[in-house]
Order: structure tokens, then sequence, then C-alpha cells
């Protein structure tokens, strides 16, 4: 969630809050001249909260992973996360839905206490279909825009380079039907 409030607000908390279901927060910003709206939510990362994630995952455009640099389990667990999104939201092209990995909380102890090398990240990433991966530290504020901004243009490629579709509206919906009621 610091990631979220350096990116929204420019605040940083040493008093991390665990995230209790999800949250979320909005931010319009410009992608290559063209004004974006990211709604980003931060979903729960324990156990017990898993069964909610095909309520926040449906519909997304894209998701980010993050890890702690300085946490191996974290890094272990990627696989998991990312295959349960994929479940989880019913992604149409599972094969080409964007992601984008974080390596977080770069900066502490200058790297020294690190467990995941940039190497070992990247590695994950070209198995996992050459996903983006930056280094982060929501404490520091390094990389934190440009990791939303990286995650914005892959959603923005991904939805220029398919179909939008809306489940549940009728596509058999005569003319006339089509030029009464509401003109939404």
């Amino acid at each position: 969630m610091n990631k979220l409030f350096r990116y929204v607000y420019q605040k940083y908390s040493p008093q991390y809050k665990t995230t209790i279901g999800a949250d979320f927060v909005t931010k319009e910003v410009q992608v290559e001249d063209k004004p974006v709206t990211l709604q980003i939510w931060d979903t729960a990362g324990q156990e017990r909260f898993h069964s909610l994630g095909a309520a926040f995952y449906r519909g997304a455009d894209c998701c980010v992973l993050v890890f702690d640099v300085n946490v191996q389990k974290t890094f272990d667990t990627l696989n998991n996360w990312h295959d349960e999104f994929l479940k989880q939201s019913g992604a149409s092209d599972p094969d080409g839905f964007p992601f984008v990995l974080l390596g977080n909380k770069a900066d502490i102890n200058g790297g020294h206490g690190r467990m995941i090398s940039e190497k070992k990240a990247r590695e994950w990433c070209a198995s996992r279909g050459n996903i983006p991966y930056l280094e982060t530290s929501a404490k520091e504020g390094y990389n934190v825009e440009e990791a939303f901004l990286c995650a914005a243009k892959a959603a923005l490629q991904n939805e220029n380079s398919s179909e939008i579709y809306f489940p549940g509206i009728s596509e058999t919906t005569s003319e006339p039907e089509q030029r009464s009621g509401c003109a939404c």
C-alpha cells in the first residue's frame, strides 16, 4: 500500500498497515498525450483473503506483482500469484495478458541484505513471456512513477490489440431498439 500512497499522494508512512481484503485509489495521468484514469487495486496477500481474488481481478487491464527483494519467500510465491491471477481473472488471452513485476525495498541497507538479485528477477520475467521488471523503493520514491506508467502503457497496448467485449450485453438487438432509450 505504501507504493500506492507514494504514487498517488507523494507520501510514505513507516507504519505499514496490512491490507484487509482490498484497497484502491485512482489517479489521472497522461500516457503518450492520452488522458488515462488509473484505478489501482491493492489486494491482500494473506492466504485467508485469496478467495476474494476473483471479485477484484475480473476486468483488470494489467496486473502488477510485487515482491520484497530482501525476502526470498515473497519471490518464491510469484508463480502462484501469477497463475492464480490468470485463473481467477478469467483473462481471455492468458498468454498475452500484461503483467509488470516490481522488486520493492531496493533501498534497504544499500542492497547488502538483498536475497533476490536483479538477474534472478529478470530471468523469472523472461520465463513468463518477458514481463517488464523494475526495482522500486516506496520509501525513497525510487521508480514508483515509472512502475505505474509502465503498467498503464502495458494495459493500453493490450487494449489496442484486443477487441473490447462486455459480457451480458445482447449482441442481437434490432436496429429500432438500438435507437430508443438512453443515448449513453
